[in-house]
């Protein structure tokens, strides 16, 4: 078994509980089925555009091998990085003897590793004539971003392969960065957070201090304008106006933002500085208050891509970056490790069921930068964008999803998030196998087999969802009492040999409303079922147009099983009305004469919010009115 976690502690003291390692786990169900799509299709395609749009002739022309100028985004570097990651994660799942994917994966280090300086800098923009740019603009060029994602893929595919390769041009680049920046040193601070949980990581992986002062540093930098120097956006968007310890919002660059949130929690998690986690649970209690959508989206301004006032939530110009709904999904999974508290979990599930898919067909081969929550149907998934930092994004968090299913304390097992499985896991020295059979999200029945050989006594803590009210656990077949722990069902026993855990949590369909200064969302409610949010889709409603719909809180639902692609999904079915528009014709604004609407009854078909869009166009609608 390979070292391959996500998070790899070196001794912190600070974690509650600890990762198991990604191919500690075998998933087949809802989210083994976009595993499938990331290998068969996400991947290949990604590599295929990488290849076509330059972006790795980029690296071959630092190198000298080929005649050019560089092309795309300042950032384009990052992409490879992320997708390298991703096909690191990828080697996990697959035949040992399909070679194509492993000779992708050297080849493409080896251009990197080319194109590599011998003091180690790497960065395919900075070359020729632009090289005396270096470190000259940190705000807007994104050189520390773009090593960050290095570090990142290079201790992924070392902990999946064993291989230094990539590594070594990594630790090159990363010394080079602790000579050049310090209080002693050039001071400076990357406009877009990144290098930071990259450093961290960095240090686990070798115990070496001066990559976790380094990160320190950044973080620390900030607030003394060397985050900031590009003056195009205000200090504030780059999150440099005052100092990390001193914000007490969530504001900004929504995936800046978030990206230095995890930043901050890694480093907390290696130094135990309790002034940076009060801040930290300041930041996130604001997000989830009063900045967050009902689809666990983040970033409510297409100006500056960045967090909005208070309450600021619109639908339709909702921007919720793909990249910042996996930088919050990141987040809150660092915050679990620290507390092992089940909330942070609970917005794990909402963000990735509904705010992420969102951002990638069922084809596995379209992406959405934007996940507005209303629309006319003309915003629709593209193949690649010139800005393309959410596909390979997507796809280094998918084809790592099973090593955040589970974790371990002193005490026991922790299970995370539920998906039909295997885990071959360790506890006590002794070997666990944990089975989990289900159809989650659509079902909330799942039955957990464990089996150990010899005694072997711990605690298995089952997050209890925060949509679930009241539920069963049977334990070897007699009802057991639902002790919990910070949102956990506690069960403590001697699991030698097999035992069967039956939880059944019913999946209830619930309305939403929001907050009364959600202006936009006034005298309207959202659908949710279990942890999927619905939407009114055109493709399944003809019957007037779905931005006009009115559903009845007080009516039934029926449910019928689906397909859009080769994605199993569940539909709702219930009655409603859609409004007479007649008399609005070639009118913006009318007197209003009387109070009744006219209206007629009609029958409303929602399906799974991450699921819009992968049909024909029409119009969407999340938010429906009462």
């Amino acid at each position: 078994m390979t070292r391959a976690k996500i998070i790899n502690f070196l001794d912190s003291s600070k974690n509650k509980i600890t990762p198991f390692s990604i191919d500690s786990v075998e998933i087949s169900g809802f989210m083994g089925e976009y595993l499938k799509t990331m290998l068969e299709d996400t991947i290949p395609s990604q590599y295929k555009i990488l290849e076509d749009s330059g972006t790795l002739d980029n690296f071959r022309i630092a190198s000298g091998k080929k005649e050019g100028s560089f092309r795309g985004m300042v950032f384009s570097d990052s992409d490879v990085y992320k997708w390298l990651e991703a096909a690191s994660y990828a080697l996990l799942f697959i035949d040992n003897d399909d070679k194509q994917l492993k000779e992708k994966i050297d080849n493409t280090i080896q251009e990197i590793r080319d194109a590599q300086d011998k003091d180690g800098y790497i960065n395919t923009y900075f070359t020729f004539e632009k090289k005396k740019e270096r470190w000259s603009d940190l705000a807007t060029k994104h050189e520390l971003y773009c090593a960050g994602h290095l570090i990142q893929a290079a201790i992924a595919h070392k902990r999946i392969t064993g291989e230094d390769t990539l590594f070594n041009v990594a630790i090159k680049f990363a010394d080079l960065i602790a000579n050049t920046f310090g209080l002693d040193k050039k001071r400076g601070a990357p406009g877009h957070p990144e290098i930071e949980m990259a450093l961290v990581e960095l240090y686990r992986e070798t115990n070496n201090q001066k990559y976790l002062d380094l990160a320190k540093y950044f973080l620390e930098e900030r607030g003394n304008g060397y985050a900031s120097t590009y003056k195009f956006f205000n200090p504030e968007y780059y999150i440099d106006h005052k100092p990390f310890k001193g914000l007490e919002e969530m504001t900004g660059h929504a995936v800046r933002m978030l990206y230095l949130c995890n930043g901050a929690t890694d480093i907390y998690l290696e130094t135990g500085d309790e002034e940076l986690f009060s801040t930290l649970e300041k930041l996130w209690n604001n997000l989830v208050t009063k900045k967050m959508y009902v689809t666990g989206g983040a970033g409510s301004r297409y100006d500056g891509e960045s967090f909005g006032e208070e309450y600021e939530l619109p639908n339709r110009r909702a921007y919720t970056e793909t990249c910042a709904a996996i930088a919050l999904f990141m987040w809150n999974y660092r915050m679990l490790l620290v507390t092992g508290d089940a909330k942070y979990a609970d917005l794990m599930e909402l963000v990735l069921y509904n705010g992420l898919l969102s951002g990638i067909s069922i084809d596995g081969r379209h992406y959405f930068y934007v996940n507005p929550l209303e629309d006319r149907g003309r915003h629709r998934r593209q193949q690649w964008y010139e800005c393309a930092c959410c596909p390979p994004n997507i796809a280094r968090t998918l084809t790592s999803f099973s090593g955040y299913m589970y974790a371990t304390s002193k005490d026991g097992i922790y299970i995370n998030l539920y998906e039909k499985s295997e885990a071959n896991l360790e506890f006590g020295g002794k070997k666990v196998v944990i089975t989990q059979e289900t159809d989650y999200p659509w079902d909330g029945k799942i039955r957990v087999n464990i089996s150990t050989k010899g005694d072997n006594t711990f605690k298995v803590f089952l997050r209890k969802p925060s949509w679930v009210d009241s539920y069963e656990i049977v334990v070897d077949g007699e009802k057991i009492s639902k002790n919990t722990e910070k949102g956990f069902i506690e069960i403590h026993k001697n699991w030698m040999g097999t035992h069967e855990i039956e939880l059944d949590f019913p999946i209830t369909i619930n309305y939403l409303e929001s907050h009364p200064f959600v202006r936009e969302n006034l005298e309207k409610v959202a659908i949710k079922r279990g942890p999927l949010v619905y939407c009114a889709e055109q493709a399944d409603n003809k019957d007037g147009d779905v931005w006009n719909y009115i559903i009845d809180v007080n009516g039934d639902f029926e449910q019928e099983n689906f397909e859009i692609g080769s994605k199993k999904i569940l539909k709702l079915k219930t009655k409603g009305y859609v409004k007479d528009l007649k008399d609005w014709k070639g009118k913006l604004y009318k007197q209003l004469k009387n109070r009744e609407m006219n209206t007629k009854e009609i029958n409303m078909t929602l399906v799974p919010y991450f699921s819009w869009a992968n049909r024909e166009e029409g119009p969407m609608n999340v938010w429906l009115r009462k």
